[in-house]
């Protein structure tokens, strides 16, 4: 068992090969349990999100039944990971599908092989694990067996007993080697009990957090609820104002990511979209990342005429790689003309697509100023944004 000193050695690099192949039957509802929801994104994409901001990761690839497609490429939008790979009949040759899809990676490189159900694992675990590979070949995340055991009526000995789970760590020609001599036995149900059947010692990685496999109802039930605990809402706000052009140009209006007919454009230094930039402030706001002029000065030319669509997928990036979740935008975007109600649900969807939400989770409003102010006078548009998020709990 690796002890807390291991923790503080250099962490490797690795590649990540996730399993994601299996039907998930057990789970009901006629969705793949990897594929379900779950604090507001699929069970895969969480799992994904724990890894993939992890120091030394040099690629991550998903094994998956092909049947899924279109369910998987909903799960990974927004991610920048390998092509998918097909799987196979069982997990087990579903890994080694995977294993063959790198055909680059030298045998001493390290490959960490995690199920997608397992979306509760933990960055401290996952350096443990790879902190153990400095002086291993192969290692697993384990938890000590507490209850009791019986077989067949007796009584058996829990002394030593370990609950196996994923991540599992390998050198990339150990666990090569393991599917290549066992590739017509089935009997094995992990890729650590293989690579142990070959000869090799899989050093045991006790897990310091919960890392609950997803099977049943009651398991999705388990893993939601801990996440929620683990998790604090905040609430930020975003402004921002354009004047109008003073006559008309090639420039277009747009509003929240949508071109809009109208005899005169906004002005800025990028597309002066008010609706997008004031919720790209709104988020940053939320994770506390600054204003947008700070990731994007206007004195840089190179945003000159930018598509603000950039700027609010930059500030939802970060808002995922702090391991958080866009729980809700509202914006009231205050303007004489032009009449925002015929284009509020195209902006919806063009704003969905850009935060990868469903647009129930966007409320976009118009109101006028009553013809009071540089609104009031037609002089440009204002606009207001709250962003409601959920991050995990910091200290």
């Amino acid at each position: 068992m690796t002890k807390d000193s291991d923790f503080d050695q250099k962490t490797p690099s690795f590649h990540l090969l996730i399993v994601a192949a299996g039907s998930g039957i057990r789970m009901g509802n006629g969705l793949p349990k990897q594929y379900q929801r779950i604090n507001g994104s699929p069970v895969l994409k969480q799992t994904l999100k724990k890894f993939i901001n992890i120091k030394g990761l040099k690629s991550v690839s998903v094994v998956i039944n092909p049947e899924h497609q279109e369910h998987y490429n909903d799960a990974v939008h927004g991610l920048n990971i390998e092509p998918q790979i097909l799987g196979s009949n069982t997990r087990k040759n579903s890994v080694y599908n995977g294993l063959k899809s790198f055909p680059k990676v030298k045998n001493e490189e390290i490959i960490i092989i995690h199920d997608a159900a397992r979306p509760l694992v933990h960055e401290e675990d996952i350096l443990s694990l790879l902190a153990a590979m400095n002086n291993n070949s192969a290692a697993t995340l384990a938890t000590p067996v507490k209850d009791t055991l019986c077989r067949d009526g007796q009584t058996v000995d829990r002394t030593n007993s370990w609950s196996i789970q994923t991540p599992q760590a390998f050198q990339f020609g150990a666990l090569k080697d393991a599917h290549e001599k066992f590739k017509d036995d089935d009997s094995f149900t992990d890729d650590a009990s293989m690579v142990r059947a070959n000869g090799q010692t899989v050093q045991i990685v006790e897990s310091k957090h919960p890392n609950i496999k997803i099977t049943t109802q009651d398991d999705f039930k388990t893993v939601e609820a801990l996440m929620i605990q683990s998790l604090e809402t905040r609430t930020a706000s975003g402004f921002d104002v354009h004047a109008f052009e003073k006559q008309a140009s090639n420039r277009k209006l747009i509003l929240g990511g949508v071109e809009i007919n109208h005899p005169l454009a906004l002005t800025g230094h990028s597309d002066a979209d008010v609706v997008l930039h004031a919720i790209t402030d709104a988020i940053l706001g939320a994770i506390n990342e600054g204003d947008i002029g700070t990731h994007f000065p206007p004195s840089d030319p190179q945003w000159k005429d930018a598509d603000s669509a950039a700027f609010l997928a930059h500030a939802y990036n970060l808002l995922l790689n702090q391991g958080g979740q866009l729980r809700f935008i509202d914006v009231t975007i205050l303007a004489e003309e032009p009449k925002i109600g015929p284009h509020r649900e195209i902006m919806q969807k063009r704003i969905a697509e850009i935060l990868d939400i469903p647009t129930v989770r966007i409320s976009i409003k118009a109101t006028t100023t009553e013809q009071l102010g540089f609104t009031g006078r037609k002089e440009g548009i204002a606009c207001q944004a709250l962003a409601t998020v959920t991050l995990p709990v910091t200290e």
